[in-house]
């Protein structure tokens, strides 16, 4: 706790000591103008900071979509048409031969004749258009057309697939008791063999693969195909893809159902499951299930008495299929009129032709030739070993002229293991060939290998797989590397691979880097190239550690992300150091961009590095390169302060200060400005500074122009709010209260902005505390904030003067014949109306809001207080109106002196009426918020006006009293600024000297009194004073003290009393006895006490009070308690210290000032004597 206090304490004093950035704004009138300096040459232009903002938008997006390649919706940006590509005539195709255009002539006519599917409205669906069409392309006469056709004709009709892709369902019907289904679908052709449908009266009986077709009977298995069961679900989503092969397009249909799949339970079971019963209609589902079950668990039913519920088909013929095909959202159908269906269902429909297939031979022999092959090794004793042997030497080569699949080469070397025990049965000529063709395989593999981002692109799954193949082929050669005898094809197969990718490594690079930022090119023009080149190696990092890391690990045991991260990050270091260096005499605002998004990159490629678990970046090459960026990055934020001042100031001129929408309540301009601070916030997160003192600088740096830029907004917007005119009779602004809700959301907006900004210190401290600079600008931001927007507050408010003065008015001339009540009923209304419209136009606040959807409701204020909106209101408003109406009341109160009570009591009621609506039971301004300040002043004016002449006589002297407990309270009038406030000590030990100091201000005096009964008197020793304030010109003073007792109407006979003058002291001693005759029961009685006055006396002017005590006579020795034994001077004596008279004090003398009655007047006039008597000599 101590540490914690000591970190407090030493923030509050950096605050007080680094000036707020309103002041340091005062201070530096340059930096707080509207317009912004202009930069350096060469720098952004100026302008709005949009394109600043984009550009660096475009930086931080890197980080976002590094993975995977952007969708072409993206590349495709522009309409317009492309570039002219160049022609040469002598470098196109060559043209057809006669044999050549009459087959493509054929095969067009095929393509017609055959065609099947929907046309669609832009296409012809005619077929003799078509083929007219074809015939005057390719200038046939008609009768070598007609011949064409004829043989067409005689050709093989192709065959038709349909493509369906099932994707989702919506909208199913519930049949399970917990309202959803768990659906699936069974699909397939209906073919073109099936029965017709009979027409007739009856109702109409659809097909359904459950119950089997009166068409022609059930379809085989195998043409049916299911989905998976989506449980509990209304909205299925499948996804899935089949193909149907097609006998009939003219008349195939594609028949779908949609089942709510039902497990077959027992009966005890299906009856636990009524916890999950929702509703009625659950209830009904649940019996259905009972029923079902004790049927299931009886007696077996028919085959087609199946427990899965039925939701709906559909059948769609495969001639209404278009030719370009569908996606769509079907209407669920039912069997027969009797059924009960509802939803959609989307499907993708394609139909295809199977055409013959290009050839994809992998190698395999076919039956004949395996069979030849085998009688040969036969014939000539070839073992199976040798067999395999010369099927691998044979495949292997050809592999390497035409590419077969490694997958079959692979299954070779698996055969040639299965028989390799007989390797010492190979003749040694057989066993150089296959060390010769197992070497030449290992050359073509690494040859591959070394480019291996153009033949196995990370990108293509397929590519990849082949890949994994060809690496597992190499694996599978070293097992056959020790058994041989007379050669050997290769020792280290693994360090060839490593080798063979640290060349592909360089070869890429280098032809990346001739390609981006050539070196013949001057530093500034390599700059964008090589941050390019920095952004596509991390592309292709990412690709190394996702895709071939995991394979080259677990089948060559290569670390091949640790070998190419190395080696590229090592030449991208090299370059940006050599680059560095060359640019740092150039340095301009464009260098500096650029270099600060190459510094991004590598960053990033740090980071990254990192993230690895069991990484160290202070091993890299890259370790220590934010040295040369930092001039560049400095430079940099410069750019950026001034962007963002541009930005702002762009978005304040095009603003209207009216709600963006009806759901947020501020406007575009704090809109633009919180997504500049969260740009910020997010570049400083991937800039992410390595060293912790540079970091500082920089944050410190950044930290402060944004609370610059925070006010310079703020400003903006109070100079555009001024120069709008106002409505005629407006008393809210709505103008005004977005100033304030845009306020609000910028200064959540900054202050989340400088959390972000956070850096790690160099000596680290508590676990959420933010580091001393930056906790120093946010709490001098948040206290700029606040003045702002109390501004803004006091001007919304001040609009309302006026009215509120107004009503006021009327309840103070209203009659003494209408009730309090109905008085007040006005102002309440008003107030009620305008609080609901502020509620509805400000935004809350977090931790200082209230709500005022309470606020005048219930109690006695139910009748006129409106409707209410339930919303919430800023608190500072209520507490700038709530400070208006006190002065309102004060001021009528000042207006109106010596009227009847009632006058006082009709405001007292509502002043009570006020607290009760602006407390709202908790809900509104909490209760010592409401009754501080102005509030006390007022109430104490109320109830002195309510009080008898004796009663304030009494509250005169009561006032004195006090004055020793009551801390002076000050009051701030409405539109004014309040105080920077001063920070509270850390501990009461700090508390007390600063209390000593103000009750020592004016000196102490002591005294000791006693009451002695059987005298009935009452005794009182002035012993001595010390610390007296200095009232002469000699720096001392005569002081004299006058004792009197009070209030007079309960001592009417008793006079006051003097000591001696001591001159030229500040601490005389007296000792000095005097008596008073009073009853001991005038003492006990309210108010009753000794007053205390000390004087400086002056011979030739009146005499200078020096400072008051009053001290109460119920506390006095013999009054409050009797005195037993023991001399009176004994007792220990009271010191008192001396005050002025305060607020309260003399409120009580104006009040008896002005009243009209006798005995108020004698005791302002006895008062005034007494004053008289105190200039005199004593």
């Amino acid at each position: 706790m101590t540490t914690l206090l000591e970190i407090k304490s030493s923030v509050l004093r950096q605050v007080q000591a680094c000036p707020t950035f309103r002041r340091r704004a005062e201070g530096e009138p340059a930096a707080t103008s509207a317009d912004p300096p202009e930069p350096a040459a060469g720098a952004w232009k100026r302008g709005d900071g949009v394109e600043f903002f984009a550009h660096m938008r475009l930086i931080l997006k890197k980080g976002e979509g590094r993975q995977g390649l952007p969708c072409p919706e993206v590349l495709l940006r522009s309409g317009s048409p492309a570039p002219a590509e160049p022609v040469d005539p002598s470098r196109g195709l060559r043209a057809l031969t006669q044999e050549e255009v009459e087959m493509l002539y054929e095969e067009a006519l095929y393509t017609v004749l055959y065609r099947a599917g929907t046309m669609g409205p832009d296409q012809v669906d005619d077929q003799e258009t078509l083929l007219g069409y074809l015939q005057q392309v390719f200038g046939t006469s008609p009768e070598e057309h007609a011949e064409a056709i004829e043989r067409v004709k005689k050709a093989k009709a192709p065959t038709y697939a349909l493509k369906v892709s099932v994707m989702r369902a919506k909208n199913l019907l519930a049949k399970d008791p917990n309202g959803f289904s768990d659906p699936y679908c069974m699909l397939g052709i209906l073919p073109a063999s099936g029965a017709p449908r009979e027409p007739g009266p009856r109702t109409e009986q659809r097909f359904s693969f459950r119950k089997g077709s009166k068409r022609g009977g059930p379809l085989p298995a195998k043409c049916i195909q299911v989905t998976e069961v989506k449980s509990s679900t209304l909205n299925p989503v499948w996804k899935e893809n089949f193909v149907f092969e097609i006998e009939d397009v003219s008349t195939d249909q594609l028949h779908l159902d949609i089942w709510d799949h039902d497990d077959d339970v027992s009966l005890v079971e299906a009856c636990r499951k009524l916890n999950e019963v929702i509703g009625l209609k659950g209830m009904s589902r649940y019996f259905k299930q009972i029923v079902k079950s004790a049927r299931a668990n009886g007696t077996a039913g028919p085959a087609e008495d199946h427990t899965d519920d039925f939701l709906g088909c559909l059948n769609i013929p495969v001639r209404e299929v278009p030719v370009a095909g569908e996606d769509r959202w079907f209407k669920l159908e039912p069997r027969s009129s009797a059924s009960r269906v509802q939803g959609d269902c989307q499907l993708v429909l394609k139909l295809i032709t199977t055409q013959p297939k290009a050839s994809c031979w992998r190698g395999e022999l076919s039956g004949p030739a395996a069979t030849i092959l085998c009688l040969h090794g036969a014939q000539n004793n070839l073992s199976a070993l040798q067999l395999a042997v010369l099927h691998w030497q044979v495949s292997s080569r050809h592999h390497q002229t035409r590419t077969l699949d490694y997958g079959y080469l692979l299954g070779l070397l698996e055969d040639m293991q299965a028989h390799w025990e007989e390797a010492s049965s190979l003749p040694q000529g057989q066993e150089e060939s296959l060390a010769d063709s197992f070497n030449a395989f290992s050359e073509f593999g690494l040859r591959l290998l070394r480019q291996l981002r153009d033949f196995f692109p990370a990108t293509n799954s397929t590519a990849v797989y082949r890949l994994e193949l060809l690496l597992k082929c190499l694996s599978k050669m070293q097992i056959f590397q020790p058994s041989f005898e007379v050669c050997s094809f290769r020792t280290e197969l693994n360090a060839d691979i490593s080798a063979a990718l640290k060349r592909g490594n360089r070869e890429w690079y280098d032809r990346l880097l001739n390609t981006k930022s050539p070196r013949e090119q001057s530093g500034p023009q390599r700059l964008a190239g090589l941050v390019e080149l920095a952004d596509a190696v991390y592309e292709d990092l990412q690709s190394c550690y996702g895709i071939y890391a995991s394979l080259f690990h677990s089948i060559t045991d290569i670390d091949f992300f640790t070998l190419t991260f190395r080696q590229l990050e090592r030449l991208v270091a090299e370059e940006a150091w050599v680059l560095t260096e060359e640019l740092s005499p150039k340095m301009t605002l464009e260098v500096a961009s650029g270099l600060f998004e190459l510094y991004v990159t590598l960053a990033d490629i740090q980071r990254f590095w990192s993230s690895i678990p069991g990484r160290d970046s202070r091993s890299l090459a890259l370790a220590g390169i934010h040295g040369p960026f930092l001039p560049a990055v400095k430079l940099w934020l410069q750019v950026l302060r001034d962007q963002v001042r541009w930005r702002l100031q762009g978005a304040v001129d095009v603003d209207t200060l009216e709600p963006m929408d009806a759901s947020s309540k501020h406007s575009s301009s704090a809109a633009s400005a919180s997504l500049c601070f969260s740009h910020i916030q997010e570049l400083w997160a991937r800039l992410a500074w390595p060293d912790p003192a540079q970091a500082e600088a920089l944050g410190t740096q950044l930290s402060q122009d944004l609370c610059a830029a925070t006010l310079f907004y703020t400003e903006l917007l109070r100079k555009k709010v001024d120069a709008q005119p106002g409505a005629a009779g407006e008393a809210v602004s709505e103008p005004l209260c977005v100033v304030l809700n845009n306020v609000e959301l910028l200064r959540k907006a900054a202050g989340q902005t400088l959390r972000g900004l956070a850096w790690p210190e160099v000596t680290s401290g508590p676990e959420g505390v933010l580091p001393r600079p930056l906790l120093g600008c946010a709490q001098a931001l948040d206290e700029d904030l606040q003045q702002e927007v109390h501004t803004v507050t006091a001007h919304l408010t001040s609009k309302m003067v006026a009215d509120i003065r107004k009503y006021v008015q009327h309840i103070s001339l209203s009659p003494d014949s209408i009730q309090n009540d109905e008085a007040v009923a006005p102002l309440m209304k008003y107030l009620d109306e305008k609080l609901a419209l502020l509620s509805t136009s400000l935004v809350k606040e977090n931790l200082s809001r209230y709500s005022l959807g309470r606020l005048g409701r219930g109690g006695a204020w139910g009748p006129f207080t409106g409707t209410g909106t339930g919303t919430e209101c800023p608190c500072r408003v209520l507490e700038a109106l709530w400070e208006l109406l006190l002065q309102a009341i004060l001021r009528a109160l000042g207006a109106n002196l010596d009227v009847s009570a009632d006058f006082y009591g009709r405001f007292h009621f509502t002043l009570e009426a006020l607290v009760s609506f602006f407390h709202a039971e908790g809900q509104g301004l909490p209760l010592e918020s409401l009754k501080d300040g102005s509030y006390k002043r007022l109430e104490e004016e109320l109830r002195l006006h309510q009080c008898s002449t004796r009663e304030c006589i009494e509250q005169y002297y009561l006032d004195k009293l006090k004055q020793v407990a009551r801390p002076r309270v000050r009051t701030r009038s409405v539109g004014t600024r309040p105080r920077p406030r001063t920070p509270a000590p850390r501990s009461l030990a700090q508390a007390l000297p600063q209390r000593s100091l103000e009750q020592k201000r004016f000196g102490r005096l002591s005294v000791r009194c006693h009451y002695e009964a059987a005298e009935q008197r009452l005794v009182v020793e002035v012993l001595h004073a010390a610390d007296l304030p200095p009232l002469d010109a000699n720096g001392l003073s005569d002081p004299f003290v006058i004792v009197e007792l009070g209030p007079p109407h309960l001592f009417p006979l008793v006079r006051s009393q003097r000591t001696q003058v001591k001159n030229r002291t500040l601490h005389p001693v007296y000792d000095e006895l005097f008596y008073f005759s009073v009853p001991a029961e005038a003492c006990r009685r309210r108010g009753a006490c000794v007053l205390f006055t000390v004087m400086d006396h002056d011979w030739l002017s009146t005499n200078d009070f020096a400072g008051e005590a009053a001290l109460g006579l119920g506390s006095v020795g013999g009054i409050a308690r009797p005195q037993v034994g023991g001399s009176a001077r004994a007792r220990q004596p009271v010191t008192l210290h001396l005050h002025r008279p305060r607020a309260q004090v003399k409120s009580a003398l104006r009040m008896l000032e002005g009243r009209t009655n006798k005995e108020a007047q004698e005791f302002v006039k006895r008062l005034k004597e007494l004053e008289k008597c105190m200039e005199a000599d004593p």
